[in-house]
């Protein structure tokens, strides 16, 4: 193990001990440095320089990777470098590495039409179609991201019609559950039999056996990520929408209806759990309601 490789090792465990950083974000942060580290041949902390950042840089922007992709392996550099330097190692100054500019990200947003189509899509009474119904809906209830939904246990207090989920870095916030969603969880749970402590279970494949067509799915444990993502593209074809839709556009879609019916950015940035209100501004150049009705209120006035 070279000496980058040791102090790496230490900012990866600060990073999950002292930082209360995701495994996840341990896993992220670990891929970047170590593409970095093999890349520019870094042996010790003293050959990072501003060369062999800025080879790296090229490299990157050679695989074509998008530049808020590029832009990742830059900050896991920069908070290496400070992790480096409270250490008093000899080594490149994080100051002296400039992020780009980066473009504002577009959002997909689901048309409210649409939205409700998808919404409306599993129909049946069975506990697959009640189960996919109550995600859907706590989805756009909630605005939880895709692995918060999954963690959730089902011990809910769905008559209190809030409770509190555990986010990105371990942060915890509350969020609320519509009329909607809670009447559909309720009917989902009282279809479950078993006792899988998961709020959202995965079930058996539905069977072309006539003689076994008519027993109910088996559960086989919680829910997964992909598990979802493939129940939200199925239904999102089966309402006839034109693309196909994330979960995470569900998330989209709860923030963007907040803000057009005049919420408060602030309010919105707790609700998603942002850490930081830029994040959440990325919404409010779709849903400026208040500069519609001034555009409309005093464009062309003259002409009329």
């Amino acid at each position: 193990m070279t000496e980058a490789e040791k102090y790496l090792k230490d900012y990866l465990d600060y990073l999950e001990i002292e930082k209360n950083r995701s495994p996840k974000t341990r896993e992220n942060y670990e891929r970047y440095l170590r593409a970095f580290i093999f890349t520019e041949k870094i042996g010790k902390p003293a050959d990072i320089t501003e060369a062999a950042v800025r080879s790296f840089r090229v490299a990157l922007a050679r695989k074509d990777l998008k530049k808020i992709s590029q832009n990742y392996y830059v900050i896991a550099i920069r908070n290496f470098l400070k992790f480096l330097a409270k250490r008093d190692l000899k080594t490149l100054s994080a100051e002296k590495i400039e992020l780009p500019k980066v473009a504002r990200r577009q959002i997909d947003i689901l048309e409210y039409k649409d939205l409700e189509r998808l919404l409306s899509a599993p129909k049946g009474g069975d506990l697959r179609s009640l189960r996919d119904r109550a995600i859907l809906e706590m989805l756009f209830s909630t605005g939880l991201r895709l692995a918060e939904l999954c963690s959730l246990d089902r011990y809910l207090d769905l008559e209190r019609g809030e409770f509190t989920v555990r986010g990105k870095g371990e942060k915890l916030r509350v969020v609320f559950l519509s009329a909607r969603a809670k009447k559909n969880l309720k009917d989902y749970l009282a279809k479950r039999g078993d006792a899988d402590p998961a709020l959202f279970v995965s079930l058996t494949k539905a069977t072309s056996d006539k003689r076994q067509a008519t027993r109910p799915p088996k559960v086989i444990g919680r829910i997964t990520p992909r598990a979802v993502e493939r129940l939200v593209e199925h239904w999102a074809k089966a309402a006839g929408l034109p693309k196909r839709v994330h979960p995470h556009e569900l998330r989209h879609a709860f923030a963007t209806d907040l803000l057009m019916n005049g919420a408060d950015l602030r309010a919105v940035q707790e609700l998603l759990g942002h850490a930081n209100v830029s994040t959440t501004q990325v919404y409010t150049h779709l849903t400026n309601k208040a500069l519609k009705d001034i555009h409309q209120a005093f464009h062309g006035r003259r002409r009329k």
